[in-house]
């Protein structure tokens, strides 16, 4: 943006950082992750273009995403193509946080040596289908790479498997995650949550007119997994949105999911019947949801869902009052009021831990000038 979109927009601005930062802000500053698979032949070409374009987070999948013929062919890729890639400093500050999506553990340290130097474009790895007993040689891999490349590598598991799924088995496996998750807490960034593979449990994909939480067993899956594992009292981790999938080829059932006011209001009519085109009114709303329901940022399958997913990211200039005076009000001892807005109640105890994450995705996202929406901010990075 211009600097005087940046005023226009912002009251706060977000914050700078690199890659070498501390878990907690780069798992807040994960934003949309664009998943690309590992046999795209650009993909140093990809990760300029979408880290100019300000994605902040990109996996190269070489697990579903790739045939099983086809999995050495893109490992090899992937290496060739990071080791195009200038490796020191400033030039690697300006992609995306990168990382691997392996389809086995002995990746790990495969890639880790194949790529030498090169590595340290990576911030790490993501390891699918992670249970307490496919966990620990992922770990045991990961280990043996930061002690061979002296690199703090981190790791994102994705909560993916029929274990999961299914009732009898779902508390027992999450409680075996979390053990594993707490012995090895500074390996983990954030916990991913894969929709795909939690629905193909039961032969289900739910279409653009759904989100995720319509599909009412899945939804349950990720209440269980925010419980056990997104707790806000220190012993839980950032939970990412699972990730949206659209159809554009086919025709729409419901109405849109996008009310006209706000647009009017804005006179972005125009806008929202971009969005309209684009698919993106179910995405738009299930980030909603996703928030709502205590995660953090989203999976992405194409480049034109990261501006949604950032604009909604950002804080509203009441979400950031509220949060300043609960935290402000913290050393008073607790207790009710009336927030600025005069619209709620603002109870110090109960909502600190909301104040905190809002806080840290402030930081990360910055805080919208008073008055400014979500369609503003989306119209500005559209444009």
């Amino acid at each position: 943006m211009t600097e005087a979109d940046e005023r226009r927009l912002f009251s706060v601005l977000p914050e700078e950082f690199d890659r070498s930062a501390a878990s907690p802000t780069l798992a807040a500053a994960l934003g949309a992750t664009l998943y690309m698979p590992a046999t795209r032949p650009a993909i140093a070409k990809d990760l300029h273009k979408q880290g100019a374009a300000g994605v902040m987070s990109v996996v190269v999948c070489l697990e579903d995403a790739i045939a099983d013929a086809e999995l050495a062919s893109a490992q090899a890729n992937v290496v060739a193509q990071l080791r195009s890639l200038p490796c020191d400093g400033k030039d690697t500050d300006n992609l995306p946080l990168t990382f691997i999506r392996v389809r086995h553990p002995r990746q790990i340290p495969e890639l880790v040596g194949s790529l030498g130097d090169h590595a340290a474009i990576l911030s790490g790895f993501v390891l699918p289908k992670f249970t307490g007993s496919t966990g620990p040689a992922y770990l045991e891999a990961l280990y043996e790479a930061r002690h061979e490349s002296g690199l703090p590598l981190l790791m994102m598991p994705v909560i993916e498997s029929p274990e999961v799924v299914h009732r009898e088995t779902r508390v027992d496996t999450l409680m075996d995650i979390r053990q594993l998750l707490d012995d090895h807490r500074d390996l983990v960034l954030a916990i991913r949550l894969g929709a795909t593979d939690l629905s193909a449990a039961y032969g289900l994909r739910r279409d653009r007119d759904l989100t995720i939480y319509d599909v009412r067993i899945i939804a349950e899956v990720i209440a269980d997994v925010v419980n056990i594992l997104g707790r806000a009292d220190g012993t839980g981790h950032v939970v990412t949105g699972p990730v949206w999938e659209y159809f554009p080829s086919q025709g729409r059932i419901f109405k849109p999911l996008l009310r006209q006011t706000p647009f009017d209001e804005q006179e972005a009519r125009a806008l929202r019947k971009e969005l309209m085109v684009r698919d993106l009114d179910g995405l738009i709303r299930e980030v909603v949801l996703d928030k709502a329901n205590g995660l953090t940022g989203k999976t992405v399958i194409h480049p034109t869902h990261v501006a949604a997913v950032h604009a909604l990211s950002v804080v509203t200039h009441e979400e950031h009052l509220d949060a300043c005076e609960i935290l402000g009000r913290g050393t008073m001892g607790g207790g009710a009021h009336a927030s600025s807005y005069g619209n709620k109640m603002n109870e110090t105890k109960p909502h600190r831990s909301w104040a905190e994450r809002t806080v840290r995705r402030s930081r990360a996202f910055g805080v919208a000038a008073e008055d400014v929406t979500f369609v503003d901010l989306l119209a500005a990075a559209i444009a």
